[in-house]
């Protein structure tokens, strides 16, 4: 029995088939590091699509738990405990998943004219680095007339003390904010992308999160490449763990304590539909 899912799809691809084809526009050199860095792996073109465990290459201490392996989750964030396919995203404040989400969206990758989810080891001013890639990638269902550039990197910073590292979220291009089954309609509007970071029971979200085009390059205000945080790069969001903690974190009354919005995190997870 074909599911809803895939009959939207075939649906989608019907409709793509039919359209004029589109090239994706160059990735910007701004904000991200070097779009041909970290992309010795690639996750094949997907919806809610994730890897197994990934090595990054070095342990890390993130508010008292070590790990140096991840999930690389196609919906544009990494969780450390399992992986993640949920695709409306929720207030991270709401998850006791420890993650780093730099942009908790509904991204598609099964256009041909969207770019792909890659990751992998490196190195970065002469440390080991991981990162991932979502460059130049389209939205849910199967668009890519809006595409956005987006990378993480995590830095080891073994060199202070074990298990300390910084991370840095970094932003090119944000052209859409959500996917039409999470109420969107051409990439706007419903719920809107996230970004930020969770230890599993403190979190923080970018200002702009969750709220309907806020964090969009036409927001000149709020827009993500418009901004920045320790760092003169504008698109450029740095956070250094030290001891486990992150050393400042903007706007305080941000952080939160696990089980604010359970509720609504339970609601989000439901399947897409038609």
């Amino acid at each position: 029995m074909i599911s809803r899912k895939s009959l939207t799809y075939m649906a989608s691809a019907v409709a793509t088939g039919l359209a004029l084809t589109l090239s994706a526009p160059a990735v910007h050199a701004a904000a991200i590091h070097d779009a041909a860095m970290f992309t010795s792996n690639t996750l094949a073109r997907n919806d809610d699509g994730s890897t197994g465990l990934v090595a990054t290459g070095f342990n890390i201490n993130f508010f008292g738990s070590n790990y140096s392996n991840l999930y690389v989750n196609n919906n544009g964030n990494v969780t450390f405990t399992a992986a993640l396919g949920t695709y409306t995203p929720f207030n991270i404040v709401s998850t006791g998943m420890p993650m780093l989400a730099p942009f908790f969206a509904d991204i598609d990758t099964r256009n041909l004219n969207s770019g792909v989810t890659q990751y992998g080891q490196g190195t970065l001013g002469g440390r080991n680095a991981f990162g991932v890639n979502w460059i130049n990638v389209g939205y849910y269902s199967n668009q890519a007339d809006k595409l956005n550039s987006i990378q993480l990197i995590m830095i080891d910073r073994s060199d202070v003390a074990a298990g300390d590292f910084d991370f840095e979220f970094n932003y090119d291009q944000i052209l859409w904010e959500t996917g039409s089954a999470s109420g969107g309609s051409g990439g706007f509007g419903g719920s809107p992308a996230r970004a930020g970071w969770s230890s599993g029971t403190i979190a923080y979200e970018i200002a702009g999160s969750g709220i309907t085009r806020a964090l969009l390059d036409s927001n000149l205000s709020t827009g993500l490449i418009h901004n920045s945080l320790n760092s003169n790069t504008n698109g450029q969001y740095i956070f250094q763990v030290r001891n486990g903690q992150i050393v400042q974190v903007p706007e305080p009354a941000s952080l939160a304590l696990l089980g604010l919005g359970l509720a609504g995190l339970a609601a989000s997870r439901k399947r897409k539909a038609i």
